[in-house]
């Protein structure tokens, strides 16, 4: 294998871990392949020769382009057109069966919020040091500081983020009971059955940045959210292909009409296995990347 066949295996070997890392730093897949195909050129132009550890270097750059590129991010975020959503994704996984959960359960959609509420080199610092297992020495090399003002930056993080709960998952049973009840109430309108699995402060949001029909504020509580599940949503999706489908880790839906994806829904829930959080994708940009895989660690 020649140096520029063997740079380039190198670099696709750690693809997977690099989107993961972006994707979570970011939430957004096509950001995240942004990031990293803009790493790869930089790695192809790098003086490979200076480079002791790959797999280090490729993780501090990407780290420092996506702190960088979050910041940006969340200046535009601002004037986006109602709630904004991380971007869903369809996800194949490389990792041991052990390590699958835990991986997952970082992807869920409940947790990507949750980490909107740090910096992002906060964010960056407690992805590294909380789900990917880097020490804090590694972690410190990472983002180029002292390694006590890493530990500060992970302890606000994990102080800002509470107890995670975010990455709670019920067993795959248990969400296809979910998934169950709410077909059944889009589908006939009677939301008996969905009432028993969510909670009482259950909430429901919808992301459609202005270019399609959806709500625009939040609904709080099991009444709100089962009557516009039982009357707005069994209105609107009755007569639309309901396909359950792995998302973010975990049992969403896509409803699809004439083909096309119209919308998808993913789930949140707390520690007793209820649903907490109902989340509707609708922007049509967002969607567009959900029948291609997402091969991430």
């Amino acid at each position: 294998m020649n140096p520029a066949e063997d740079s380039v295996a190198v670099f696709q070997e750690r693809r997977p871990f690099l989107l993961g890392l972006a994707y979570r730093i970011l939430g957004s897949r096509a950001e995240a392949e942004d990031a990293v195909q803009d790493l790869f050129i930089k790695w192809l132009e790098a003086d490979r020769a200076s480079i002791a550890t790959p797999a280090a270097w490729l993780t501090t750059a990407c780290t420092r382009h996506c702190i960088d590129a979050l910041r940006s991010a969340q200046r535009s975020r601002v004037d986006y057109i109602g709630t904004w959503l991380p971007e869903p994704i369809h996800t194949t996984h490389h990792a041991s069966p052990e390590h699958m959960h835990e991986l997952a359960s970082s992807l869920s959609t409940a947790f990507l919020l949750m980490l909107e509420r740090l910096s992002p080199k906060e964010r960056a610092a407690y992805l590294l040091y909380d789900i990917f297992d880097f020490d804090y020495a590694q972690v410190a090399a990472t983002l180029g500081i002292q390694e006590p003002a890493c530990r500060k930056l992970v302890s606000r993080a994990k102080a800002r983020i509470g107890d995670g709960q975010g990455r709670y998952r019920p067993e795959p049973e248990r969400q296809s009971q979910l998934l169950d009840a709410f077909q059944a109430a889009i589908a006939g309108g009677s939301t008996v059955s969905l009432s028993a699995l969510l909670s009482e402060d259950v909430e429901l949001c919808a992301d459609s940045g202005g270019k399609a029909s959806a709500i625009r504020q939040t609904l709080f509580g099991k009444r709100d959210v089962l009557d516009f599940v039982g009357q707005s949503l069994h209105a609107y999706w009755q007569a639309q292909e309901w396909l359950p489908v792995q998302i973010n880790g975990a049992k969403g839906v896509l409803i699809k009409a004439q083909g096309e994806v119209t919308a998808a829904m993913t789930f949140g829930f707390d520690g007793g296995g209820r649903v907490n959080r109902i989340y509707i994708m609708r922007n049509p940009d967002k969607l567009a990347g959900l029948g291609k895989g997402f091969s991430v660690i």
